[in-house]
């Protein structure tokens, strides 16, 4: 099976909204083709940030942001819900912190002073470390 990338992100929305969050998608930079370690953490942070508002976040909407411009990939997932895991007892945020530092990129994840939580990713467009 061919690896996902950010080309797949209308099936990952797809199946967001039917678990019952409504995602709104914003492209800023427009659509390039990115370094395939790039494209392959870009979706997985995305999906793992989807999957904490499905679980935690109890709101019917989030917005993802890609921007792909100055040399860097911008990847932002906000929602207006409770605020962010609550049990403590996963390795998402960890994993998305992980995957970012592999590609010397920059990451925060957190409550949002007007509510609800925030995801965001800064990751360089040239060539990491591959990743899985």
């Amino acid at each position: 099976e061919p690896v996902p990338g950010l080309a797949d992100l209308d099936r990952l929305t797809a199946s967001t909204k039917d678990a019952g969050v409504h995602v709104d998608v914003r492209w800023l930079g427009g659509r390039r083709p990115l370094p395939p370690d790039v494209d392959l953490a870009a979706f997985r942070i995305v999906q793992e940030a989807l999957t904490n508002v499905v679980r935690h976040a109890d709101t019917p909407d989030c917005r993802v942001t890609i921007g792909h411009q100055d040399g860097e990939l911008t990847i932002e997932v906000a929602d207006e819900g409770r605020g962010g895991p609550t049990s403590g007892t996963g390795y998402g945020i960890t994993g998305m912190r992980e995957r970012v530092s592999l590609l010397r990129g920059q990451f925060t994840a957190g409550p949002r002073p007007e509510g609800g939580f925030r995801v965001a990713a800064r990751l360089p467009l040239s060539e990491g470390v591959r990743i899985s």
